[in-house]
């Protein structure tokens, strides 16, 4: 059985959590009141750095789920992760509407990753 690791560990949650090959990052969110593309662009620089710390990188993500409190909001999302996905190594992904912590944030991220 694969033990579990878990980085940046506070009461409520960890940043990172590893099982095995697998890597697993809490949900990431940009400045709050940045527009939807500085938010976007926060999260993926937050997504980069974390995946760093666990040894891996974007290219080995599985999964991305994003969440963005209006969905009118989804074109200027997109022009922010088009940019951001290597050629050829684009996730599995999913994106829907949802209120989030608070008002002034307009984008979740939450990406599961494969060690490099």
């Amino acid at each position: 059985m694969a033990d579990i690791k878990r980085h940046d560990t506070g009461k409520r949650m960890s940043q990172i959590v590893e099982h095995g090959d697998t890597i697993y990052l809490a949900g990431q969110v940009g400045t709050a009141g940045a527009s939807v593309a500085q938010q976007t662009q926060d999260c993926l620089d937050k997504v980069d750095a974390l995946l760093a710390q666990a040894g891996s990188d974007k290219t080995r993500a599985l999964q991305v789920i994003i969440w963005l409190d209006d969905m009118a909001d989804f074109s200027e999302m997109n022009a922010v992760y088009d940019a951001w996905v290597p050629e050829g190594h684009a996730a599995a992904r999913a994106c829907g509407e949802a209120r989030l912590a608070t008002p002034d944030f307009k984008v979740e991220f939450i990406v599961t990753a494969a060690r490099a």
